[in-house]
């Protein structure tokens, strides 16, 4: 598809989530805690900005992903955080 057609049909959408993350961001630093899921966060929006063409997606995955080779014998909570803690326990690749 060209860039044109690309544009045309996602520009809006990606500006909205833009506007979205922009609104989450402030949200956040309001309080000016650390919290290793923002941490991972703006590494992903860094990633976004300075990866070469093709590879954005790859990196930002890899920075959310768990970095842990050995299984845990239990999950320390129910849901998933959706960002690895660096801190967590296991041994990291």
């Amino acid at each position: 598809m060209s860039t044109t057609k690309n544009l045309d049909i996602y520009f809006m959408d990606a500006r909205s989530k833009l506007i979205d993350i922009a609104a989450f961001m402030d949200r956040v630093e309001l309080k000016g805690e650390n919290d290793y899921r923002f941490e991972a966060f703006q590494q992903a929006l860094k990633a976004i900005i300075g990866e070469s063409k093709g590879a954005r997606t790859k990196k930002v995955l890899e920075i959310f992903s768990d970095r842990t080779i050995e299984p845990i014998d239990q999950a320390g909570m129910k849901g998933a955080a959706g960002a690895w803690n660096p801190e967590s326990d296991g041994k990291s690749k």
